[in-house]
């Protein structure tokens, strides 16, 4: 019989923690009910939701939820077959060409969610013969995709272009290179300095691949991502991300100008033996990524109560994993999983809900809350929130004392 808290030993403490405390379900809350992008009914009571991703607020946008609902009575519920077989609807032609029109790319391909996107592209673009370089703080996903291909895997300092310089002028002459990194860190909302690390990578002949999951919508101009806003779209060759934030749906996508890029439809095993997209999904995706592309009053907004949230919690005394609100990622860090439990428990006792974030998710040792904002969030939300922040924090102390 196989012990599984036995295997997988670096839990264990925590989950009989969680289990004993009382504080926190393990497995995470159930959202009850769901009454906007910024509230929900968890535990009974209505909650400010300050962890959901929902970067752009377009879960409940009504040309998104009516091109669902036309998809899904047009196709049905589901696909039942990958994308080279019987998988293929109108509405995931129809969504790959958005995704082309809003990042101005040849090529585009559709995964059925963001994890498959990373899984795929960095399996597949890497073979025995090459080397992957990529940043420590590197999400799961990245990281499970090295797994999964034969790639030689070098990792760097996280955020540090000297590092990755070094690791590159030890790659043997004539393997391929691959740099693989991320425009925004989802655990501690920090921006990578892309410009110094893609400029690295091209004075090495390295191919660039940038996950801009966390950036889509709200960086750059045209909300590309963090590559856009510094200036690298000639110099990125692929870019990677999700619809399960900003687009507000799910799924997962791969854009890019290699003029050979399409092949990877037939030799990318999470493409081509996974089922695709319910059809009523893709069609919402398009939906919200077009209505994407003129969203610059939502961009604002998402700043402006970012930054609000961030200094509100700052002035608190809460320590913050930026200087700065770089992101819609407001990480509090906290001394101790206990401490992080806890705190996170009276928060949701005073109708907050943000994310506990612990390793591995996070770099060892490393525990926080987690507040992701939404550009529907408003500015006197920000100052509610901030608010329960301190009041739960003093709940706990009295409950200490």
């Amino acid at each position: 019989m196989i012990d599984l808290l036995a295997k997988f030993e670096p839990i264990r403490r925590e989950y009989e923690f969680l289990q004993s405390s009382g504080l926190s379900d393990p497995f995470g809350v159930v959202m009850e009910r769901v009454l906007s992008p910024t509230r929900a009914i968890i535990r009974g009571r209505e909650t400010i939701l300050v962890g959901t991703y929902n970067y752009m607020g377009m879960t409940f946008d009504p040309d998104v939820i009516a091109a669902g609902e036309r998809a899904l009575r047009e196709f049905g519920a589901g696909s039942t077959g990958s994308r080279v077989l019987n998988g293929t609807f109108a509405t995931h032609v129809a969504v790959e060409q958005a995704l082309k029109d809003f990042y101005g790319t040849r090529s585009a391909i559709v995964f059925s969610t963001g994890y498959q996107a990373n899984l795929g592209l960095v399996s597949t673009l890497a073979g025995k013969d090459d080397v992957i370089l990529l940043d420590a703080d590197s999400h799961a996903s990245i990281w499970d995709g090295c797994r999964l291909g034969n790639a030689q895997v070098v990792r760097f300092r996280h955020n540090d272009a000297a590092d990755l310089e070094k690791r590159l002028k030890r790659v043997a002459p004539g393997q391929g290179r691959l740099v693989v990194l991320e425009g925004v860190y989802s655990m501690l909302g920090d921006v990578a300095p892309l410009a110094d690390l893609v400029a690295v990578a091209k004075a090495h002949g390295a191919m660039v691949l940038v996950d801009e999951a966390h950036a889509m919508g709200f960086f750059g101009p045209r909300g590309r991502g963090v590559y856009e806003e510094q200036g690298l779209e000639d110099k990125v060759d692929f870019v990677v991300g999700t619809f399960s934030k900003s687009v507000g749906t799910v799924g997962g996508f791969a854009v890019s100008n290699h003029p050979h890029f399409e092949i990877l439809r037939l030799v990318c095993n999470p493409y081509r033996f996974t089922a695709s997209l319910p059809p009523a999904v893709a069609a919402c995706a398009e939906a919200s990524i077009r209505k994407l592309m003129h969203a610059h009053d939502k961009r604002q907004r998402l700043w402006a109560v970012s930054r609000r949230l961030h200094a509100n919690l700052k002035a608190a005394g809460f320590r913050l994993a930026t200087d700065r609100a770089e992101s819609a990622i407001i990480a509090v860090l906290m001394p101790s999983q206990e401490a992080a439990v806890v705190l996170w428990s009276a928060l949701l006792d005073h109708g907050i809900y943000c994310n506990l974030a612990r390793p591995p998710a996070t770099p060892m040792g490393v525990y926080l809350l987690r507040c992701s904002l939404s550009s529907e969030h408003s500015l006197d939300d920000a100052d509610e929130i901030a608010r329960r922040f301190i009041a739960a924090r003093e709940a706990c102390a009295a409950l200490a004392a």
